[in-house]
């Protein structure tokens, strides 16, 4: 199978690309520069030099695979245009009989979620992700006999020494960890690799489609992960719990974001034959520390 892939010198991306190219097959991947390139080589991919708002750089690859996998992400006041852009690009290649389109959305769109939430769940998205329910709209109703369509929507990713629980045991290891309000909020969680197994089973089955949760269903409290990590720090790390209100001044609506409290369920991954390998991050907590040491040398 052929796989364009976006996103693929990313931390979702690259996870993603080691999965495929571990399944046997082809990726092409988007990248911006020869860095990037020469990261995606390393790793199995077949780079393509080109920037998702330029559809010109990259929709005769695009064209030319049996699947699209979106794992790319700009942030700032640019990333839902150049998203949109991407979109244009896809759902506008000519029509080619199994075509399929993964995009990467998030739980955010969720909103608070004290209760379990499946991917039936209502949409009350999070300000930093108000725009992702109009483009995970338009990639379902793109669904056409020629174009199958699925979303992924990752829990907080985890694995290696990137993403938010990276920024973790980069606090500990520099004896200060800052929690956004009290930290009685629960995190839905994801393994980096588990979650690239989503998406190639999600390629690999015909009848894939619509939206799939990925997270490990541990449903771990801000401050277990943080005790748990602060035990495998070199010196014991200060914890400092940050008022929301405080965090709103520095981190805008990213500080809400981190203080939700979300428990959600994966049931169609799960229906796909994925089952998490790694199901915490408290309990994993000294392995996950060595990965994030490996990842800074």
């Amino acid at each position: 199978m052929r796989i364009f892939l976006t996103g693929g010198s990313g931390y979702v991306g690259a996870a993603v690309l080691d999965a495929f190219v571990r399944a046997g097959h082809h990726v092409d991947a988007l990248v911006r520069n020869s860095e990037k390139a020469a990261q995606v080589q390393a790793r199995g991919g077949h780079p393509v030099l080109g920037d998702l708002s330029t559809p010109a750089s990259y929709a005769d690859a695009a064209a030319a695979a049996n699947g699209v996998v979106h794992t790319a992400f700009e942030f700032g006041p640019r990333g839902p245009q150049v998203d949109a852009t991407l979109l244009d690009t896809v759902l506008a290649l000519p029509p080619v009989l199994g075509r399929f389109l993964i995009y990467t959305s998030g739980v955010w769109v969720l909103g608070p979620a004290p209760t379990p939430a499946d991917e039936t769940a209502a949409i009350n998205a999070m300000e930093i992700s108000s725009w992702l329910p109009a483009h995970e709209s338009r990639v379902l109703r793109a669904a056409h006999g020629y174009l199958r369509t699925s979303i992924v929507r990752p829990g907080i990713v985890y694995g290696g020494s990137r993403g938010i629980v990276g920024d973790v045991f980069k606090d500990a290891a520099n004896s200060l960890i800052r929690v956004i309000g009290t930290g009685e909020n629960r995190w839905p969680l994801v393994y980096d690799r588990d979650l690239a197994d989503v998406y190639v089973r999600i390629a690999e089955n015909p009848d894939a489609s619509g939206i799939f949760h990925a997270n490990d269903e541990g449903d771990e409290r801000v401050n277990d992960i943080v005790s748990a990590i602060s035990e495998h720090a070199k010196t014991t790390p200060s914890v400092r719990h940050v008022p929301i209100v405080e965090a709103r001044k520095k981190m805008g609506p990213y500080a809400d974001a981190l203080a939700l409290d979300q428990v959600v369920r994966s049931p169609r991954a799960r229906a796909l034959g994925w089952n998490p390998s790694l199901k915490s991050v408290a309990g994993n907590a000294a392995r996950l520390f060595e990965e994030w040491r490996r990842g800074q040398r």
